[in-house]
């Protein structure tokens, strides 16, 4: 495993912490409907925090623990900070492990 896989395990791990805390972390998944979106994020079916936690985050998981290579584009960070303004509580935190996610991945050496 790379340091950059390794880097983003870490990074992952602070994400699903944080959605816990501020209570962001879904116990049951969304419908098989939701989840097959084909739209950017799901926005059409899932709310940002329910993509992270059903989509990106196990996707990525699965990436790292297979040695694939990790994209080296990534601009989650965006969306995370549009789609976080809907959320009361205060995601300072969320959103700066969301641009530190982009910055590994942009890292990423193939």
């Amino acid at each position: 495993m790379t340091d950059q896989h390794q880097k983003l395990l870490v990074i992952l791990d602070q994400i699903t912490q944080e959605l816990k805390r501020k209570a962001l972390w879904q116990d049951s998944p969304p419908s098989p409907e939701a989840l097959a979106s084909t739209q950017p994020f799901c926005v059409d079916t899932l709310t940002f925090a329910e993509w992270a936690q059903w989509i990106m985050i196990p996707r990525f998981g699965v990436m790292v623990h297979q040695g694939h290579p990790l994209p080296n584009q990534s601009d989650i960070f965006s969306m995370a900070e549009e789609a976080l303004k809907l959320v009361s509580q205060d995601t300072q935190q969320l959103e700066a492990l969301f641009l530190e996610l982009d910055n590994c991945l942009r890292n990423t050496v193939h």
